[in-house]
Formats: C-alpha cells, structure tokens, sequence
C-alpha cells in the first residue's frame, strides 16, 4: 500500500531537518531519505524579492496527486512537499522536497519525480521584485523544467 503523502502551501518558512526528524523518527523501516531544497537565488544582485502566488485549494489537490503518483511508482516509505507562497527574500527557503524508502534509488527518483512535476504542474506564479523599488516581470515558464517533466512519461527512467 503506497504511503500517504504529506503536502503543505504556507507563508512560513520550515526547517529541512526538523522535516527530516518528523518523518523519521522511531521508524526502522527507513534505509534512505532524500531532500530537495529550492531556494530563492539571485544571480545579478537586482533581486528583492520574489512573490509567489498559489490558487489556494488547487495547487495543494496538484501537488497532492503529483505525490500518490510518486508514491505508487516507487516503494517510498514517506514524502513529504512544502511550498511556500508570499515574498521571498534571496537565499530564503522556497520549496522542500522529501523522500523516504528503504533503499536510496527510489528515494531519489520519488523525489526528482515530485519536483519535476511540481515546477511544471502546480499552479504557482512568480513575480520579481528589484531592489531599486520596481516591479519586474513575471516569470515566465522554462522549456528546461517541461523536458524534465518529460522524461519521466518517455520512459528514459525506470521506476523501481
């Protein structure tokens, strides 16, 4: 039986180990956890920024049944997604991906998996926000994140 994921949309940022420590404390049948963590970058130094919008309800339900579907693809033991909405200031938290198994190759594709689809399908927008007071663009879509979305329907990686 797949687990249950665990998916949560906040302001707030979170603490990677204290996650970590949730999902595996007392549990023995854990062999491997991995983790993603996005931050917010900001490689020309004009960012102050970044705002994330979500459509409540919606993207929790995506990113939802984008994790069962990690889930039944591989033997993970627990997964958990965080993602935060609001203002998000360079090098602050964005995004928290973990995975659990037994062994290390599910976790890590189970993980990749949900991040993959994550940045492609949850309903999320980005708008930039310079430090010089005006408002940049929003972001637009990268064809790099839909041809990592799409190598897991290609078959170019395996599922177990």
């Amino acid at each position: 039986m797949p687990v249950d994921p665990i998916v949560r949309i906040q302001a707030d940022d979170f603490d990677l180990a204290s996650e970590v420590s949730a999902l595996t404390t007392g549990r023995g049948d854990i062999g491997a956890v991995v983790t993603f963590s996005g931050l917010c970058r900001d490689e020309a130094g004009t960012l102050s920024a970044l705002e994330l919008e979500h459509y409540p309800g919606m993207a929790e339900a995506e990113i939802l049944r984008i994790a069962r579907q990690a889930a039944e693809r591989w033997p993970l033991t627990g997964l958990v997604a965080i993602h935060r909405h609001g203002k998000i200031r360079p090098g602050e938290n964005i995004v928290l991906v973990v995975a659990a198994s037994s062994h290390r190759q599910a976790a890590f594709e189970g993980a990749s998996f949900l991040m993959d689809f994550l940045k492609t399908r949850a309903p999320f927008w980005k708008k930039e926000h310079r430090i010089d007071g005006t408002e940049g663009q929003w972001v637009d879509a990268k064809e790099v994140d839909d041809q990592a979305a799409a190598r897991w329907e290609s078959g170019k990686i395996s599922d177990r």
